[in-house]
C-alpha cells in the first residue's frame, strides 16, 4: 500500500520559497488546482430557444389548456 502524499509540504524543503513562505520576484509560485470549469476557448451561449423544443413546449401547453377547457365545459353542462 502506498502512503498518500502530503497536500501541505514542509515549507523548509520546498524550493523557490523565501523564509516565511514568500515567493521572490520572477519565481513561479507552487502549482494550485484550477478553479475554472472548462478548458479551451470560451464560447458564448446562443440566445433564445431552438425551434423544436419551443414547439414541443407550446404543444404541451395547448393540449393541457384544451383538456381543462373541455373538462370545464363537461362540468358546466351537468
Amino acid at each position: 500500500m502506498t502512503v498518500p502524499s502530503n497536500p501541505d509540504p514542509d515549507p523548509r524543503s520546498t524550493t523557490g520559497l523565501e523564509p516565511g513562505g514568500g515567493v521572490p520576484p520572477g519565481e513561479t509560485p507552487p502549482a494550485e488546482t484550477g478553479t475554472s470549469t472548462g478548458t479551451g476557448p470560451h464560447r458564448r451561449p446562443t440566445r433564445g430557444w431552438a425551434g423544436g423544443p419551443l414547439f414541443l413546449v407550446l404543444l404541451v401547453v395547448l393540449v393541457v389548456a384544451l383538456f381543462f377547457a373541455a373538462y370545464g365545459i363537461v362540468l358546466a353542462t351537468r
